[in-house]
């Protein structure tokens, strides 16, 4: 992975909706991280240095590195609760990570080569279905963004989850769950103006069609 995320923790002792809000006054934010078979642990973060890691996409989906007074973690982002009108973190779940256990992570999408698409050329518009997916592998395989390549898309195409490229040891946990679970990815089809037009002339063509016939 080309970048790295530390976030320097405190184990905190003192918990409850009180020192949580006495945490927030003075810059920090409470956390708890647990997982890996082992308890969990509340914490206190910076406010500051985790607002400035949340301004990088690709914190959300890296393995993260918690640097505690007796030690090291590797952890990963699973939940995060924000102040509902200001610019600030209430609260974060870190779940620790194990080298040879599975992780279940959401890993945006990046869309390229939409301006090559054959539906685009022939005046059609993308719509973007997903902007993120759920995957699982070990922890070493977990990429920063899934390509989703749309140069092949056709007017009135469809790509789905099942058409997506994978890295080696990445599964999507939508597709797990069976039949029914191919999600649409991206699609292109005309604006809704030109739909309409082209339908019209198609039911003009028709009955020219049929007034035709019954000469």
């Amino acid at each position: 992975m080309s970048t790295d995320f530390v976030l320097s923790a405190e184990v905190r002792t003192d918990t409850g909706k009180g020192a949580s809000r006495r945490l927030r006054r003075a810059g920090k934010v409470p956390a708890v991280m647990y997982g890996a078979h082992k308890d969990a642990v509340p914490l206190t973060l910076s406010q500051q240095e985790l607002l400035h890691h949340l301004e990088n996409e690709a914190f959300f989906s890296h393995i993260l590195t918690v640097k505690l007074p007796d030690g090291e973690e590797k952890a990963i982002l699973k939940d995060l609760q924000r102040h509902p009108s200001r610019p600030l973190v209430m609260h974060v779940d870190l779940q620790r990570v194990s080298e040879t256990e599975k992780i279940r992570v959401h890993v945006p999408l990046h869309f390229v080569n939409e301006q090559h698409a054959p539906g685009v050329r022939a005046g059609g518009l993308v719509t973007h279905n997903l902007v993120e997916v759920e995957v699982t592998c070990l922890p070493r395989d977990l990429p920063e963004f899934i390509e989703v390549d749309l140069s092949g898309l056709e007017l009135n195409g469809i790509l789905h989850l099942s058409d997506l490229k994978l890295p080696a040891g990445v599964e999507l946990v939508e597709l797990a769950h069976g039949a029914g679970h191919d999600l649409p990815v991206a699609s292109v089809h005309l604006p809704r103006g030109a739909r309409e037009e082209e339908a019209a002339e198609e039911g003009e063509a028709e009955a020219a069609a049929e007034g035709g016939g019954g000469e």
